[in-house]
């Protein structure tokens, strides 16, 4: 069993599903707490007691949302949302607002350990002093300094704007982003909404980094959601 030093807080309002998550997290070594209500959570975050927070978006006092844009106000901690709500637009609603991740219940204890895991992973690299040169997920790299891409250790020559969308995504790597967060930091806040030149800027850049472009190894589809860099 792993250790962690981590601390997750549960943020759900059904005890047995809390019950669920907290047993599946200390079976891999996390240290786990529970609130059951929207100001409870509140009041365990504002007196630092956890680095990571579960988050379920319909408890009875408040709207989950909210919670989100609350601590985005004064934290960088992961956020991951475990919801009953799947439909497409709440889960883009949810990440717009600063979620990190979203689990859509029913969701397995294999599933949400892995998750919490990647969440770990990012935050044992915030504060971390001056900003990582390079990262990597497999074979792809990428040079930030250099504005290099490596693949398979030979140099990947993409356009500028397909560098641009990788190096944001690397930049999140295991986070889900919308398709509308990637065009504002792609295009500019200017662009709008229309996705089309996205799905072509996609295209053109999983036909160079994945051997199979249909079934793509490094950046997953969130279908009716966005895009995400696998953490592997």
């Amino acid at each position: 069993m792993g250790q962690f030093s981590e601390r997750v807080l549960v943020v759900e309002d059904d005890r047995q599903i809390s019950s669920f998550i907290c047993y599946a997290l200390k079976n891999e070594g996390f240290s786990c707490s529970a609130a059951y209500t929207g100001q409870e959570a509140l009041s365990r975050l504002v007196s630092a007691s956890a680095d990571i927070l579960l988050l379920d978006l319909g408890l009875p006092d408040m709207d989950g949302l909210d919670i989100i844009t609350n601590v985005r106000e004064w934290s960088e901690m992961p956020i991951i949302i475990v919801s009953a709500r799947d439909r497409d637009m709440e889960k883009a609603k949810a990440l717009d607002c600063g979620a990190d991740d979203y689990l859509t219940k029913p969701f397995s204890a294999t599933e949400l350990t892995a998750r919490v895991r990647v969440a770990a992973r990012h935050l044992s690299k915030l504060g971390g002093g001056a900003p990582q040169a390079s990262r990597s997920v497999g074979g792809l790299q990428i040079h930030f300094d250099r504005r290099l891409v490596y693949l398979d250790g030979e140099v990947l020559h993409t356009t500028p704007m397909e560098y641009s969308l990788l190096s944001l995504l690397f930049k999140n790597i295991g986070k889900v982003l919308t398709s509308g967060h990637i065009i504002r930091e792609v295009w500019g806040a200017g662009y709008g909404t229309d996705t089309q030149a996205l799905r072509a800027l996609m295209a053109g850049l999983r036909r160079k980094i994945e051997k199979v472009p249909a079934t793509p190894r490094y950046i997953i589809t969130e279908t009716g959601i966005g895009y995400r860099l696998v953490d592997e």
